[in-house]
């Protein structure tokens, strides 16, 4: 018996004691919240080191690409083919909390407004993160930072060797800090099982079962929508589902989208063979834009389900190309955090004319639902990125079609 599987095993009986735990104090007992705040210190800490790196990553890895591709209307290609792509009290104020600080940023602009906010008006706020569409602005920022470059090369030659190479010394180096985190996966991320298994409200999960079966169903028909495109455009399913299974599994723990981008441009790049350009636009727009779960699918099955009661029929053809265009736009500004699709279904309702109430309702089991969700919205960035991958001819067929892990021989190409 290997050290690698013993460790796996003690994991194990660890989160099967922890269940027992929870049995037997309760799910509001002083001793589990404050071994919950002690697994935080390793799971919320290996995401917060994440979220560190995810502004730095996109920009470095958006302006090397840019700048490497030597052509600006390659640029255009990839852009494209990637975008293409029961209530009580706290739940009450809750509610009244998240729409009273959120949706205003995003639900009262118009289409014309909610697009000029994606344009950086000051660079160095969004690379703090401090607007819901900050993700998008610095890919903005870096495109046109790296067509400079290019620019910079053809009119002096000398000056733009010299960009480039800072360029990619600037880009190996982030590199190197994103490898530096992702040796920490294996702990974040069963500090994080942990910490689900612990906080587990059984009786929520019971009372609102059928939506949640609903919602997994829903998703799964997703995941099998993208296994069909992959295979459609001659890519293995399985042989995909396999490569980027650990970063599913993050997604679905750390119910972050944002965090997961380093990972997933990790897996596109070295797992699935899809240049850094393509994996790292990918990457990015799925977290903000791309959201199949959040935005898609969860705000969609909330309005098809509440309309009805107000006297709409679901099915007829107007109405669902109406509710199709607001999801489209709405799913711009939910940022690639936990709990976004709480945000994209309280723009959607009321923009569909209907009532928020069952948002509310279910608050209580939003994290059981989340995580399916967010790994949802992962998959489909890295579907995306793939596709767009294929579409365009620069997957490494080597790298894309082996079974074995390659990384450590990609290390030391």
């Amino acid at each position: 018996m290997n050290f690698p599987l013993i460790i796996n095993l003690v994991a194990f009986v660890a989160l099967l004691l922890l269940l027992a735990l929870h049995a037997i104090y309760g799910e509001n007992s002083p001793i589990i919240k404050e071994s919950v705040s002690w697994f935080n210190l390793v799971g919320n800490g290996y995401v917060q080191l994440l979220q560190m790196i995810v502004m730095p990553l996109v920009f470095a890895s958006i302006l090397s690409a840019v700048a490497r591709l030597h052509n600006a209307s390659s640029l255009g290609k990839i852009s494209l083919l990637t975008l293409v792509l029961v209530q009580g009290v706290q739940e009450s104020a809750r509610l009244a909390a998240i729409q009273n600080n959120y949706v205003g940023k995003v639900a009262d602009l118009s289409a014309p407004q909610l697009l000029l906010s994606f344009v950086p008006k000051n660079p160095f706020a969004d690379l703090t993160g401090a607007n819901p569409t900050s993700i998008i602005s610095v890919v903005i920022f870096a495109a046109f930072l790296g067509v400079a470059a290019l620019q910079l090369l053809k009119d002096d030659a000398e000056k733009g060797q010299r960009v480039l190479k800072a360029i990619d010394t600037l880009q190996a180096w982030v590199m190197k800090l994103v490898r530096l985190i992702m040796k920490l996966t294996p702990y974040g991320v069963l500090a994080l099982m942990t910490k689900v298994v612990a906080t587990s409200n059984l009786s929520d999960i019971i009372k609102l079962g059928s939506f949640v079966l609903a919602s997994y169903l829903g998703l799964a028909i997703m995941f099998a929508v993208h296994a069909l495109l992959l295979s459609v455009n001659g890519v293995n399913p399985l042989r995909f589902f396999r490569k980027v299974w650990p970063v599913i599994t993050f997604a679905f723990t750390s119910r972050s989208s944002a965090a997961t981008i380093p990972l997933s441009v990790e897996a596109q790049t070295r797992r699935l063979g899809i240049p850094e350009s393509i994996a790292s636009f990918a990457a990015s727009f799925g977290a903000t834009i791309g959201q199949n779960g959040c935005a898609g699918l969860y705000p969609t099955m909330l309005a098809v389900m509440v309309a009805p009661t107000v006297g709409i029929n679901p099915f007829e053809p107007m109405w669902i190309a109406t509710l199709i265009g607001i999801v489209t736009l709405s799913s711009a500004g939910v940022a690639g955090v936990g709990g976004g699709a709480t945000f994209a279904a309280l723009i959607v309702l009321p923009a569909m004319g209907l009532p928020v109430t069952l948002v509310a309702l279910l608050i209580s089991i939003e994290p059981l639902i989340d995580m399916g969700r967010t790994a949802l919205n992962v998959n489909g960035s890295m579907t995306a990125g793939t596709l767009t991958s294929q579409w365009l001819k620069q997957t490494d067929k080597k790298i894309l079609n082996t079974d074995a892990d390659n990384e450590a021989e990609l290390a030391h190409r």
